[in-house]
Formats: C-alpha cells, structure tokens, sequence
C-alpha cells in the first residue's frame, strides 16, 4: 500500500508534525521553568498541587516529544536551566504572583494548551502522533477542570457578565 501503511512509529513525520511535535516540547520545557517559578509564588496548598500536576504532563510531553524527535534524528530544543528555589516569603510583595493571577495563568495555558492539541490532532498523518496528542489533550482538560474548580471554591473566579434575566420566546 505504500510508505504510510506499517507501523505508525515507522513512517515518516511530514513537516507540521515535526515542527508541532518540535515546538510542544519547546513549550513543554518552557512550561516546567516558568511554573517552578511560579510554585514558589503560590500560598494555596491545592493551587501548588494542580501546578505541580502541571509541571509532571510538561516533563511527560518533553520525554515523549523528545524521543519522537530524536528516533527522526531531529534535534530537540534544548532544556532551560534549574531555577533556584525561593520561599514566598523571600518574595518581595510587590514582585509576587498573587494565588488567583497564578490560578488564571494556569487556566489560560491550559485552555491554550487544548486548542493546540486539538490542531495536532486533526493534521497528523502518523496515528501515533494524533493519539499522543489526544492523551495530552485528556489530561489538560481533567487539570484545567480541577483548575476551575479550585477558582470556584476559592472564590478567584471572576465569571464574564452572565445572562441572569433571559428573553421571552414569542411564539407564532
């Protein structure tokens, strides 16, 4: 049947899977750096705990990623440094990521982090690739609904103007 009719880890990756495959992993390390950072920042034992759930899918997404890459001879982007561990009292006030700007950044990444998945998904050839992506996916949604709702219970949810007073239907 062809080239794209064995084992999906034997075919090859077309260019958008390298690069989405490339910059998941690129963000991914990004991810795990800038969240570590924000951990300190975090008062709230539960936010710290969904941070840290999001910093384990990062790590996960770079090993996976990075060996597709790698078995494709394809170089991955390169792992950001340890930062230094702080404590949220060494922070200075004025400089601290408050627990519900930290829940919201959480929230938006993972939102993003949907739709991103959702592309890579409906452009892969390679089965393997969708079905990698679609397990980020699942997971990004089950963290971002515990996310929402920790900002509901903690009271950080700040909801858009909600339709409270609903029209009439006319009927004909």
């Amino acid at each position: 049947m062809g080239i794209l009719s064995g084992k999906p880890k034997d075919e090859p990756l077309h260019y958008g899977e390298v690069y989405d495959v490339w910059q998941l992993s690129m963000a991914a390390k990004g991810c795990i750096s800038g969240y570590r950072a924000l951990s300190y920042h975090a008062g709230d034992k539960d936010l710290k705990e969904i941070i840290g759930d999001v910093i384990n899918q990062a790590e996960l997404e770079v090993k996976e990623c990075d060996e597709i890459l790698n078995s494709n001879g394809i170089v991955p982007h390169p792992v950001h440094p340890d930062r230094p561990k702080a404590k949220l009292e060494e922070i200075p006030i004025g400089a601290r990521f408050t627990d519900p700007e930290i829940a919201a950044m959480v929230s938006a990444d993972l939102a993003a982090g949907l739709i991103t998945c959702s592309q890579v998904i409906g452009k892969s050839i390679r089965e393997d690739v969708g079905a990698l992506f679609a397990k980020y996916h699942v997971t990004k949604a089950a963290i971002g609904l515990k996310a929402l709702r920790l900002s509901k219970e903690k009271g950080w949810l700040v909801p858009p103007p909600l339709q409270i007073k609903r029209p009439e239907l006319v009927e004909a």
